[in-house]
């Protein structure tokens, strides 16, 4: 309101009243936070009590206008003078005396009015004088800057709403504003609705404002985005939400799960509407201050946009690091854990309630359920209101009866997600390689059915009835890299065995009671370098496993050299030729050329140095070899692949590999069994020639290769001997003739340990390990290394392992069956003052618009981890969950309860390895498409249905949407079942070889 003159509308009261009515105003008006007062010019102010006091209307001291000239530096910016002392410079009078005296005596012509705020500043209430000034302008044009000043009350969307107004920036644009102080460091301004004050803006510093690219990005912070070339950045024009997300390192569990979000309908809308910019709460101790909000919008609104093939969500993949610190690195983690904490953050983020108020939760105390359920969704509301739960939040009834005092308690809670388990079998398929007494036999591929929760003394029952060996004759052993990595004894549990591991039976004779003690010898092949080793000072030979290991049953008077040589002999008769006299001649004068040829290739050890090691070798001792380089092929099992490039079939020419690193191996043994032995040696040794008789050609399971680095941590280090050498052998001629040496080892066939007592090859303190070491020449002559692989197939693996299929609605009901509580989780019942294990039954009372469903496919007990790959049979279309709802009859204006599937999260792997990706419908086009990471295909609806789904997304038909394009034009489904039909995002960076954008590649992280 201003005034020009002394002339008004309306009359001017007498002097009296005046002076009496703006005293009053001065008198009683207090200073309240954000009230105006304005400054009025002392000189004038003080005339015009002269003035008023005469009760002359016509006296001299007549004030005229309202003149403020004095204040102002000059009159052309009407700039407050500097350092003006209240009192003696101007007056402060309240906004109602200052419109009272305008309206009576006007104002000077041009002169603004001086309008200040009341902050409230730390202790105090302060009219302010001088206002904070500050520079503003826009990002893309940081030269054209404009001074604005702003009250310590204003809130920052003034200030946003002042440069909109000065820059004419579009209507409908979204800003965000940067606070730039002087030493250049800038800081986001996120909360406009907070005071310039405790926005900590001073004069002088510059407020930045930047407005959101059309691709989704902005100006000031543009991430990575995954284009095909250069030319491509601002010409490609996609399908909006047809997008992929890059792979930070192992983040497809994030990735999938942002991709089923994206296409959640009323989600995706709220944050491309800016709705949410709304509805931040800044303030929520529970939240994140608005940051995961405000990231994922940005994801959201990049993948919409149309205008990337892939977006790298690094930003993101920070703010949920931030917060959560279980997700920092780049370890792989659960899509459905991110996607719990993303809906909980985004919830508290968004929440409505400002301050939320103490509600004292009430039983239900034989109440109606009607009654009980709307108080209990009406207490959740009122301190939890967002677009999470008006979107995902759905309520179930929760009965816990005490056993003891039969006191039922019935409370309605809501939930945001449905965690369904399967129905889990009590067996479990187990394969496993035979290994008979027979040695002329090659060992049998038996599938087997034992209890998930049985012994290994289960596992050889069942083998029993196929074999008819009883099971105390059998011995049960893990194969891994040529030697044995556990020994199990016959009361250990199942669970210790994986699916992927390479489980050997063997079995042993029958021991008479007059008999005398056996010994359970393990038996290892190993081939002797060409060369020697002296990498660790020692001048013995490099050796590495090969073929797979045995379990003899030997009499411990059987344990000399000599009578083990001829055992071994008769263990592998059926891949090992014995050679006859003229070969065995021959053989040893080869031996005295070959060992005069080492002693030439020794760098630098004389002959004379050899031959007092020789000497110091005893006769009975044997040959002890430096640096096992172990052989890195995996057994003959079927469930490993050899690298190609490890190939034993000819001699090795390069000892130059380390044996795996590690040690600390602990090998659990059986008592050893009586009994003479004669069992035969699976012996399979190098899969280069393998034929499809090879268990090598069985398809390799998931997470094989990190099971091997487990396993090589575990293995021994070889440790280097000296001073024992067998390169002169002229005490014992009978040792030249012999196709292998025997020396006793430690568990990993990497360290040689001494020979036992009275002659005997090994040592019985504890469990004997032996290998025989190979000359190359030898295996290669005598040793057949085609028939050492071939095994035989039982019939039951003829058998074809049908898939286990259960309904979703089997799950759902197993969902809302009756439980006992678990002893780590009891119940306190009110009535007999006590934790009581009562017995618990949860029912579904209402449903949201869109229902999340987890289906608990990693299954953890006290004996058990597994992952459960039975097929879910889920429908796409027309789920009905009227059967499955408590409250059965609907009143008027109820939302139905059938849902159409929108999107699926899935896993592909085991328990501590695997791969993420998601199918989804995108809501614009209505088509199905498959997302592998920053890789987009198209989706045909038969493929939806795996046992890989792990996270089904339902949406409420009533709120569906027809879709508003039509669908686009696919190519022709190929015949080979495939995740996609047909590449639609894919970016050169990723790999891909050409010509194979038709095909999805299934990598793990």
């Amino acid at each position: 309101m201003t005034a020009n003159s002394r002339c008004s509308a309306a009359e001017p009261p007498g002097l009296e009243t005046q002076r009496r009515e703006v005293e009053s105003l001065l008198r009683e008006c207090e200073l309240c936070a954000g009230d105006s007062w304005y400054l009025v010019e002392h000189r004038w102010f003080q005339q015009w009590k002269e003035f008023v006091e005469t009760g002359d209307q016509n006296s001299s001291s007549f004030p005229g206008q309202i003149d403020n000239t004095e204040l102002f530096e000059d009159l052309d910016s009407y700039h407050v003078k500097e350092r003006l002392v209240e009192n003696e410079d101007f007056v402060l009078v309240p906004a109602e005396a200052w419109h009272k005296l305008l309206v009576w005596y006007g104002m000077v012509v041009g002169q603004p009015p001086l309008e200040r705020k009341v902050v409230d500043l730390p202790s105090t209430l302060k009219v302010e004088v001088y206002p904070v000034e500050i520079f503003l302008c826009l990002h893309s044009n940081m030269d054209n800057v404009i001074t604005a000043q702003f009250s310590r009350a204003d809130n920052i969307q003034s200030i946003q709403r002042a440069m909109c107004q000065v820059f004419s920036v579009p209507p409908g644009s979204e800003c965000r504003l940067w606070m730039k102080s002087s030493d250049s460091s800038c800081e986001r301004l996120r909360n406009l609705h907070v005071s310039v004050l405790d926005a900590c803006l001073s004069s002088g510093m510059t407020v930045i404002m930047e407005t959101r690219n059309a691709d989704g990005t902005w100006p000031s912070s543009r991430p990575q985005i995954m284009r095909n070339s250069v030319e491509d950045q601002d010409s490609y024009r996609g399908q909006s939400g047809v997008c992929g997300l890059t792979n930070l390192g192992n983040t497809c569990f994030m990735n999938s799960a942002l991709q089923c979000l994206s296409n959640t309908p009323p989600l995706t809308e709220y944050f491309l509407q800016s709705s949410y910019l709304e509805e931040l709460n800044f303030t929520n101790p529970l939240g994140m201050k608005g940051e995961i909000a405000e990231a994922y919008a940005d994801v959201i609104k990049q993948m919409w946009s149309g205008r990337h093939y892939s977006v790298v969500p690094r930003v993101f993949k920070t703010k949920v690091g931030h917060f959560a610190s279980q997700f920092l690195g780049y370890q792989q983690h659960d899509s459905q854990e991110l996607l719990s904490f993303l809906l909980d953050g985004l919830h508290e983020d968004l929440n409505r309630v400002k301050n939320k108020e103490y509600i004292e939760l009430r039983d239900a105390e034989g109440r109606p359920d009607q009654e009980v359920a709307e108080e209990a969704w009406r207490n959740h509301r009122r301190r939890n209101d967002s677009v999470i739960v008006d979107t995902f939040h759905g309520l179930f009834k929760s009965t816990l009866v005490c056993p003891e005092c039969l006191k039922v308690s019935v409370t309605f809670d809501p939930f945001c997600y449905l965690s369904v388990p399967l129905p889990v079998s009590k067996e479990r398929v187990m394969e496993v390689f035979y290994v008979s007494l027979d040695p002329y036999a090659k060992p049998v591929q038996h599938r087997v059915v034992v209890p998930k929760a049985g012994k290994v003394s289960d596992l050889c029952s069942a083998l029993s009835e196929m074999t008819d060996v009883p099971p105390s004759q059998m011995v049960v052993a893990d194969v891994f890299n040529h030697h044995f990595f556990k020994i199990y004894n016959s009361d250990e549990s199942l669970s210790c065995i994986l699916d992927r591991d390479d489980i050997f039976v063997y079995e042993l004779s029958v021991q008479e009671e007059q008999q005398e003690e056996q010994v359970l010898l393990a038996l290892y092949l190993r081939e002797r370098s060409h060369y020697r080793d002296y990498g660790s000072g020692s001048s013995s030979y490099g050796t590495s496993l090969f073929g797979h290991p045995l379990l003899l049953g030997v009499p411990r008077s059987s344990c000399s050299q000599e009578a083990l040589y001829n055992l071994f002999l008769q263990r592998l008769a059926r891949y090992v030729r014995c050679p006859d006299p003229s070969e065995e001649l021959e053989e040893e004068e080869e031996d005295d050329d070959e060992e005069d040829l080492y002693k030439t290739q020794t760098n630098g050890i004389s002959d004379d140095e050899q031959q007092e090691e020789a000497e110091r070798v005893e006769p009975s001792q044997t040959q002890l070899s430096e640096d096992a380089t172990a052989n890195s092929q995996s057994d003959a099992t079927a469930t490993v692949d050899p690298p190609p490039e490890l190939n034993h079939t000819q001699p090795p020419q390069d000892h130059s590999q380390e044996a795996p690193n590690g040690s600390g191996l602990q090998t659990e043994l059986l008592p050893p069994a009586a009994g003479t032995s004669e069992e035969s040696l699976c012996g399979n040794t190098s899969r280069t020639d393998a034929t499809s008789e090879s268990p090598a050609e069985q398809t390799p399971q998931p997470g094989e290769e990190e099971r091997e680095e487990d396993k090589q941590e575990e293995a021994c280090s070889p440790s280097p001997l000296t001073n024992e050498q067998s390169t002169k052998r002229r005490a014992c001629p009978k040792r030249r003739k012999s196709l292998f040496i025997i020396q006793a080892v430690n568990s990993n066939g990497t360290t040689e340990r001494g020979s036992g007592e009275g002659g005997s090859a090994v040592s019985f303190s504890s469990q004997p390990y032996v290998a025989i070491d190979w000359d190359p020449d030898m295996k290669k002559r005598f040793y057949n290394e085609n028939e050492a692989e071939k095994y035989d197939k039982h019939s039951s693996m003829e058998v074809p392992q049908q898939q286990t299929t259960v309904q979703l609605q089997e799950c759902i009901e197993l969902f809302t069956t009756v439980e006992t509580l678990e002893e780590e989780n009891p119940w306190y019942c009110p009535v007999c003052k006590k934790h009581q294990l009562a017995t618990k039954k949860l029912d579904l009372w209402s449903l949201p618009e869109v229902l999340i469903i987890h289906l608990k496919r990693f299954s953890y007990t006290k004996f058990t981890r597994e992952k459960l790959d039975s097929i879910v049979d889920f429908p796409l279309r027309d789920l009905d969950f009227s059967g499955c709802l408590l409250r059965k009859k609907l009143s008027n204006g109820e939302p139905p309860s059938c849902y159409d599937l929108i999107a699926v999260s899935n896993h592909y792997g085991g328990l501590r390895d695997g791969h993420y990706t998601s199918y989804a419908v995108n809501k614009d086009n209505g088509q199905w498409y498959y997302f592998d990471d920053s890789k987009v295909t198209y989706a045909r609806e038969p493929q939806i249905v795996t046992n890989a789904a792990y996270v089904l997304f339902y949406h409420r038909q009533d709120k569906i949407r027809k879709p508003t394009l039509p669908p686009p034009n696919t190519s022709p489904a190929s015949s080979t079942p495939q995740p996609a039909n047909e590449t639609i995002t894919s970016c050169k960076d990723d790999g891909a070889e050409p010509g194979a954008s038709s095909y999805v590649t299934m990598e793990t992280d």
